[in-house]
């Protein structure tokens, strides 16, 4: 059975959580209703990240990866591996597994009505003031793109390629994939998941990248917006 499912984990300096990755999504895929395999996307990691991805891929003939010479941003990282991906469905789950790779069979299960399923992360286990600044940025995102999503920043996803494929790649995506999808005319879902608070290694992003960053992200999308070509082919010979 060839796959149908690839997940992509897009890893920055995570030397202290990849064995617990690789540990969590061998358990998934035993369990995936799809065929799956994993797509590590090495981003510039100065630690020993490498090293071991390269270990977790010569152990296990479901893991493969791509490395980056420098690091370029999450978004980057997410937009490599879409494009490298070759399966029917792409996913998406952050290496600090606070998500559970689990639920990636509730988005499953829903996607064959939709081309893009997104986790709502459910009491959510971060401080109160990453909780808040993420609130105000999801409500200041909503105004902007009018995607009705309320956490764009749940890093558990599941997309058809055929619409990850054909996503600009921009600083900052990684908040509008649900706003990509309604460009190409495609439809939506969200569904609550199960959060974890982080157990290992740094988050790589504060107060700045959570609230004003995505900010100025909003006016790009608009710019962005208003430019976006979406056709289809009626015919070709």
């Amino acid at each position: 059975m060839s796959y149908q499912f690839t997940i992509v984990v897009p890893v920055y300096n995570e030397e202290d959580n990849l064995k617990r990755v690789e540990e969590e999504l061998s358990k998934y895929i035993k369990i995936a209703i799809k065929k799956t395999k994993v797509l590590f996307v090495n981003d510039g990691s100065k630690d020993k990240s490498q090293e071991l991805i390269e270990a977790i891929c010569t152990n296990n003939h479901d893991f493969k990866f791509i490395q980056f010479e420098k690091n370029c941003g999450l978004s980057a990282a997410i937009t490599a591996g879409f494009k490298n991906t070759d399966t029917e469905l792409v996913g998406y789950i952050d290496s600090d597994l606070q998500t559970a790779p689990e639920d990636f069979n509730l988005l499953l299960k829903e996607i064959g009505n939709y081309d893009l399923v997104t986790g709502v992360r459910a009491n959510r286990k971060d401080s109160f003031v990453k909780n808040m600044s993420s609130t105000i940025a999801n409500g200041i995102r909503r105004t902007f793109t009018h995607d009705g999503m309320d956490d764009t920043g749940c890093p558990l996803k599941v997309i058809k390629t055929s619409y990850a494929k054909n996503i600009p790649m921009f600083k900052g995506l990684h908040r509008f994939l649900p706003a990509m999808i309604l460009l190409q005319n495609g439809k939506i879902k969200q569904i609550p998941v199960q959060h974890f608070p982080r157990i290992a290694g740094e988050a790589k992003y504060g107060l700045w990248n959570r609230l004003l960053g995505p900010l100025m992200d909003c006016f790009a999308y608009v710019w962005m917006k208003k430019k976006y070509i979406n056709y289809s082919i009626a015919k070709k010979s």
